[in-house]
């Protein structure tokens, strides 16, 4: 659809939307009337149910989730409760006509009551929900459009050579840490792997200079040999079970890095394997 086709719908909900609250315009005022409103007030009472209506609907097309679906309820709630009080303007003819003094909107007591408590109740509800729904409206951040939210390859570059120029280097602890062996191999002979030769690789890259960060802005992060790590672990770990003896576990009680928390659990898992093997002997 063009943008002209839009404009049209625009204006023809527009003018139905107008000629609909003009048609409801007396029924609210006169059941304002009936209820004890003065003729301000009654002359006001249909824009605030009618009012919200609108509010209501502009609101759910502008919210999404669960603030358009409160939308929806409000919306849903106060055309039912419009069309009640325009049902009982046609079934009472007492309430028609410009000057109505006090007279009931239903015969049945238990009946007038609830729909003067309904007719009552609308004007409150306005200030709460219409109050609500605006303030929704003003906090709503629409979700990004596709595409629009990526960073610019120049940019993401720079960002990229920033961190590894801010960053401390980090000891690969996964080159130096021994393997899990297997029945061959001795226990702390180091095996190469293809993650490690990867991380090498990776590091040899030559990076463009961005310049250098002041050592005061960055991050003191203590520097640790695979021993050293390896002792730690072990000490953390000496009462855990075979169950709790995970990479993430680990990598959170010595504060590493996830391939190096992988690295000791393989490392650790390989040593309690052997002992069963070394008490046997």
């Amino acid at each position: 659809m063009n943008r002209t086709a839009k404009g049209l719908l625009v204006v023809a909900l527009v003018a139905v939307v107008g000629m609909a609250f003009r048609v409801s315009w007396n029924a609210l005022r006169d059941v304002a009337t009936a209820t004890g409103a003065d003729a301000t007030a009654a002359t006001l009472y249909p824009f605030v149910v009618d009012g919200l209506m609108a509010l209501a609907l502009v609101a759910t097309l502008v919210l999404t989730g669960d603030a358009r679906r409160f939308a929806l309820r409000v919306l849903a709630g106060y055309t039912l409760a419009s069309l009640v009080l325009n049902y009982v303007h046609g079934l009472v003819p007492e309430l028609h006509g410009r000057a109505v003094d006090w007279s009931r909107l239903a015969d049945w007591a238990p009946a007038n009551w609830v729909l003067v408590l309904l007719a009552t109740s609308l004007p409150v509800g306005s200030i709460y929900f219409g109050s609500d729904l605006v303030a929704k409206v003003l906090h709503h951040r629409p979700a990004p459009v596709a595409g629009q939210d990526e960073i610019p390859q120049p940019t993401a570059n720079r960002l990229v050579s920033d961190q590894h120029e801010s960053a401390p280097e980090e000891p690969t602890v996964a080159a130096e840490l021994p393997a899990p062996e297997s029945a061959d191999p001795p226990v702390n002979e180091p095996v190469e792997s293809a993650p490690t030769l990867a991380v090498a690789a990776a590091e040899s890259t030559p990076r463009r200079a961005t310049g250098r960060v002041p050592e005061s802005a960055r991050t003191p992060r203590p520097t640790r040999t695979p021993e050293q790590l390896l002792d730690e672990a072990r000490s953390v770990t000496a009462d855990w079970s075979d169950g709790e003896l995970t990479a993430e576990a680990i990598r959170k009680a010595v504060r590493t890095s996830s391939a190096n928390g992988r690295t000791l659990r393989d490392t650790l898992k390989a040593e309690r394997a052997q002992e069963p093997d070394e008490v046997a002997a």
